[in-house]
């Protein structure tokens, strides 16, 4: 895999081309627009210098790293790669289609492997003539900074592309964690309630977002309260992935989008990328101050973080993944303070239990029903971690 090949130089697919060309790989770019290459040239060549001014890299290594990529957009290019990316719209029609004119260029043992943070890699792999060279690599953005990398085998993965995927992802010093091929994976399966529970308590009027925010920040130990990260992250893709999540679970309750996040996509309130989301943006703007009542506070994060608890739980019973690859999934993959099924031994598995029976009691709705695990964990007196 001396020879790497992205499709799809914007962000995330830039910032993979990046990270391969920073560990010795000739990396073919692609991308069917030149302004979307000539962007991700000129980015590049921003950030090495800046590496370079804060002493991180060399001149030389540098300029080596911007050499070893090249950009154009004839798929032929990729004929000698021992690894081919995708990370492009999150379509799925779109995404077959490119790994079938991929398969017409590239050698038999080339792995294909999509970025695709919530599709079925079976759906992708199914389009092509050898489904069992097709994997899910899923980088974090942006992706030289991000550790952790998701790899999502098929049904049909071969065992040893899956191998060889973990592998070259390993060389690159990320942090690899294996995820069963389901809805939104680990990382975007597990954190729908920070989002979703958060905008459920501004909606009942409980707190408003502002007060929210501080909770999870100041009480909770998250790098960025709810509605901060929905404006950093985008309004339109947070809905977009929890509505693909929603319809990928068969209208699963506990997964349906927020009709408040809804209306702010709709408006055009995508958050900083728009100057407006959640909060105002733009120059002299001024955004409500929390109201900083610890009991309210206290409440605030222990709903969300029982819903995030249980979601871990109910992804391990699941065998999404194993504990160990949950936990660190959440503190790698979203910066999480502490695992979440760590935080379910040290807070009591009981409690969090007793929390999610008392919200299902009051509400009678699906999306706190108890996941079975921790039922069967508190019955028995037992750990996540023993």
């Amino acid at each position: 895999m001396k020879k790497i090949g992205i499709v799809g130089a914007g962000t995330m697919g830039s910032g993979i081309a990046q990270v391969a060309a920073q560990h010795g790989h000739e990396v073919y770019l692609f991308d069917t627009k030149e302004a979307a290459l000539e962007k991700a040239k000129a980015s590049l060549a921003k950030i090495m210098a800046r590496l370079v001014e804060k002493g991180k890299i060399s001149e030389e290594q540098s300029k080596a790293t911007q050499s070893r990529i090249k950009r154009g957009s004839d798929y032929v290019q990729f004929n000698n790669c021992g690894l081919v990316i995708e990370a492009i719209v999150e379509n799925l029609e779109v995404k077959k289609s490119v790994f079938n004119s991929l398969e017409n260029v590239v050698s038999n043992d080339c792995v294909l492997a999509s970025n695709t943070s919530s599709l079925s890699i079976a759906s992708i792999a199914g389009s092509c003539s050898h489904p069992e060279r097709v994997v899910g690599i899923h980088f974090f953005n942006p992706a030289p900074l991000m550790p952790l990398v998701e790899i999502v085998p098929a049904v049909q993965t071969s065992d040893s592309v899956l191998k060889n995927a973990q592998t070259i992802i390993d060389s690159w010093k990320k942090v690899t964690v294996i995820a069963k091929d389901t809805p939104g994976f680990i990382v975007n399966r597990v954190a729908r309630p920070f989002y979703g529970e958060a905008i459920r308590i501004y909606e009942e009027g409980i707190a408003d977002m502002a007060t929210i925010d501080w909770a999870m920040k100041e009480i909770g130990g998250f790098r960025m309260g709810p509605f901060e990260l929905m404006d950093y992250i985008g309004n339109d893709i947070n809905y977009t992935v929890t509505e693909t999540v929603w319809k990928a679970f068969y209208y699963d309750p506990r997964y349906k989008p927020s009709f408040t996040q809804k209306r702010m996509m709709e408006a055009g309130y995508l958050g900083r990328k728009t100057g407006r989301g959640y909060y105002n943006y733009s120059e002299g703007a001024t955004n409500p101050e929390p109201d900083k009542n610890e009991v309210v506070g206290e409440a605030i994060v222990w709903r969300i973080l029982i819903m995030l608890i249980n979601e871990a739980a109910d992804a391990l019973h699941l065998n999404i993944a194993s504990a160990k690859d949950i936990d660190l999934a959440m503190t790698k993959g979203v910066n999480y303070p502490k695992g979440l099924l760590a935080w379910a031994d040290e807070k009591g598995i009981q409690n969090v239990l007793d929390g999610l029976d008392k919200l299902y009691v009051a509400y009678h709705e699906e999306r706190y029903r108890a996941s079975v695990l921790l039922r069967q964990k508190a019955a028995y007196s037992k750990r996540f971690f023993e």
